[in-house]
């Protein structure tokens, strides 16, 4: 990656009518960066994606791609390569011909065409494939298809609409692996657009949170791992889930006392205002199960899930606790479970705003 920035959005704005889509939306994209844009359904993300690509106009804002202002330019202008989920291949076509389309319709000589599709398919592993068409092939195979045909035009840019969401678990994993050392290999621009938080976590140097049309927080994945600068954030990222429990910053300020069965009390670490009502944040792997009686909180068991290598125990509270434990556990439900946490895991935030205290 260098510090040269190949997409700028400087408050990027987009409406449908009434609809504000995208509100004062700035982001700079490093060139040679893998960036995500993850959060959930109707957030913005894939508008944004659309936005860039030209296929979606914006209402107001600067939008720069290689320097270049795009307000307006149309998306054959752009230079940037679109993947989408549903892999848009022409069914009529062979993969050679898919692959070269975009080259022939600029001219290109047959040959040069032909020697660029050979290139492109050795880099995607498509090379036994030039001859087949697409109802010959599987999910993963049409998958890199698409993406060949992307590569093969040397974009500025390579866009991805979730483009793994048509596939079984196994094979998302397996492709996950493989966009990402692709882009590596290529030195590519990538956004990546996904609701999968762990595709992202997985695959990005730089993650984009949004939510209801605004960027909630941005950073490295491991960053926005350990300091969510919201509720929100810090209940999408990271798997399973993050447990939020009401809770009261107790008397001397040092610890709180959780809206719990037996008012558990967990020391902080740090002072805060006593009697402040807040949101307590518990991630599920950072619970130990303790001895009952040397633990902090003391929990009935609900459920106990095992797959084998990890274990999920879910308390008969409400809130529900989940609690990650690597390898088996003896618990069962009926049960009661001691668990501790580290003063710098316990995540607080505010009940009004929901911002991280």
């Amino acid at each position: 990656m260098s510090n040269e920035a190949q997409i700028e959005l400087v408050g990027v704005d987009k409406h449908y009518g009434q609809f504000h889509a995208l509100k004062d939306i700035s982001l700079t994209i490093e060139k040679g960066a893998f960036v995500a844009l993850v959060g959930p359904s109707g957030c913005g993300k894939s508008t944004l994606l659309r936005s860039l690509a030209g296929l979606e106009s914006i209402t107001g804002g600067t939008m720069k791609i290689a320097g270049e202002v795009m307000n307006g330019v149309p998306p054959r202008k752009r230079d940037v390569a679109m993947v989408f989920q549903s892999y848009a291949l022409y069914p009529h076509m062979r993969v050679a011909e898919n692959l070269t389309y975009s080259l022939r319709l600029k001219g290109t000589p047959k040959d040069q065409a032909l020697k660029a599709a050979e290139d492109v398919a050795r880099t995607t592993g498509l090379s036994q494939l030039l001859g087949r068409f697409p109802r010959q092939l599987s999910g993963g195979q049409r998958q890199r298809v698409a993406m060949g045909r992307a590569i093969i035009r040397h974009p500025k840019a390579f866009l991805f609409d979730e483009p793994l969401s048509n596939l079984d678990a196994a094979l998302r994993v397996h492709m996950r692996k493989e966009i990402r050392a692709l882009h590596d290999r290529l030195g590519a621009t990538s956004v990546y657009v996904t609701h999968d938080q762990v595709e992202a976590m997985t695959m990005a140097d730089h993650v984009v949170v949004m939510r209801d049309g605004v960027i909630e927080q941005q950073g490295r994945p491991l960053d926005l791992y350990d300091k969510p600068a919201s509720r929100f954030v810090a209940g999408f990222i990271g798997s399973p889930a993050m447990n939020f429990v009401p809770a009261t910053v107790s008397e001397d300020g040092q610890g709180i006392v959780l809206d719990l069965p037996g008012a558990s009390r967990l020391s902080l670490g740090r002072s805060l205002e006593p009697g402040r009502n807040v949101s307590a944040g518990l991630r599920p792997e950072h619970l130990t199960v303790t001895q009952t009686q040397e633990a902090a909180l003391r929990l009935p068991v609900g459920v106990v899930e095992s797959t084998g290598s990890v274990t999920y125990i879910s308390s008969d509270t409400d809130p529900e606790i989940t609690v990650v434990v690597h390898g088996r556990s003896p618990l069962s439900a009926g049960d009661t479970m001691g668990l501790s946490i580290a003063p710098e895991n316990i995540h607080l935030f505010d009940v009004e705003s929901d911002r991280a205290i």
